[in-house]
């Protein structure tokens, strides 16, 4: 899966959670391809901080703006008249969305109705949503796959699995491409390990960074599929300029499970003296298990990770000095 833009490649994306952890490096990958792209946030919970490099570029403008407005994405969307959209902006947080079904309905539901319509609307053809692994739930049938049944356990991943649909439909009503990619456990820089937003990597590196033990709930045997943010915004962004490439759902994921105790042991090779991890019961809800199959990404998008898990680790330590 290149980066560089070939001949025929599109020229002109729309980006929604711009400012973000994800959608920066998304913005940033884009404009190294040598697109054009406008951004979309309303600064929530993203920073323009994350924006600096892009904002030092001709090809990039960014716009604060909430996703929820439907007159405003449509102003934009018919302003600058994107070749491809690449749908990011989300509440992304599993304990806010449980506590606040109704906003995170809105978000992640209204919202990205309203960013189809405004793409719909300025004859945009490709959509490339940003899903989650939380739409299979707490399945024990590993490694996940796009066939495999979907049983969302919260609010977060309900929402995600009615966007998907939703999207999907577009195709046919009005021929738009949609491209649904499921994200799994996400880390790199940029991450806010003080957000509630944040991931297990990035809080577990900052605390290690600090000297202060880290908090492990449950055993510490409890696994996860990451990858690293540039192998994230290196598939969206292919997903987005690359007009051979088919509409439809996919895993982004490493296919590798790691438990968080292999993750400490990765963290203390680079900080030897941390101290030991402090452990408190299980939380409710989390999942016990996930791994994602990579094998239809790659296939079909042409996609594999690239990055390490003990070079991201450091580049994402680095990062923090």
């Amino acid at each position: 899966m290149e980066e560089q833009k070939r001949p025929g490649d599109i020229s002109r994306v729309l980006v929604t959670g711009a400012a973000g952890f994800i959608g920066s490096h998304t913005c940033d990958t884009l404009l190294e391809s040598g697109t054009t792209v406008i951004g979309i946030d309303d600064l929530s919970t993203g920073s323009l901080a994350n924006l600096d490099d892009a904002c030092r570029q001709e090809r990039f403008s960014f716009h604060q703006a909430d996703i929820c407005s439907e007159g405003a994405m449509k102003e934009i969307f018919n302003d600058f008249r994107p070749e491809a959209v690449i749908h990011l902006a989300a509440l992304v947080s599993v304990p806010i969305a449980e506590d606040n079904p109704d906003e995170n309905h809105r978000i992640n539901v209204l919202g990205t109705k309203a960013v189809a319509e405004a793409a719909a609307s300025s004859s945009t053809k490709r959509m490339v949503f940003a899903s989650s692994a939380a739409v299979y739930g707490d399945s024990d049938h590993l490694p996940l796959s796009e066939e495999g049944s979907t049983k969302p356990i919260n609010q977060y991943g309900m929402a995600k699995l009615e966007a998907e649909a939703l999207l999907l439909s577009y195709e046919k009503s009005h021929g738009m491409i949609p491209t649904c990619l499921r994200f799994f456990n996400v880390y790199g820089p940029r991450q806010d390990p003080s957000s509630p937003y944040s991931g297990v990597i990035s809080i577990f590196a900052s605390r290690c960074s600090t000297g202060r033990p880290v908090t492990v709930h449950g055993d510490g045997r409890q696994t996860r599929d990451f990858i690293f943010i540039k192998d994230i915004s290196r598939a969206v962004v292919a997903s987005a300029i690359n007009p051979a490439l088919p509409g439809g759902i996919y895993n982004l994921c490493s296919g590798r499970g790691r438990t968080l105790l292999e993750l400490l042991e990765a963290l203390k090779e680079i900080h030897p003296e941390i101290p030991a991890p402090l452990f408190k019961e299980e939380r409710q809800g989390d999942i016990r298990h996930s791994l994602g199959d990579p094998s239809a990404a790659r296939t079909i998008l042409g996609f594999s990770t690239a990055t390490d898990f003990a070079e991201g680790i450091r580049k994402l330590q680095t990062s923090n000095q």
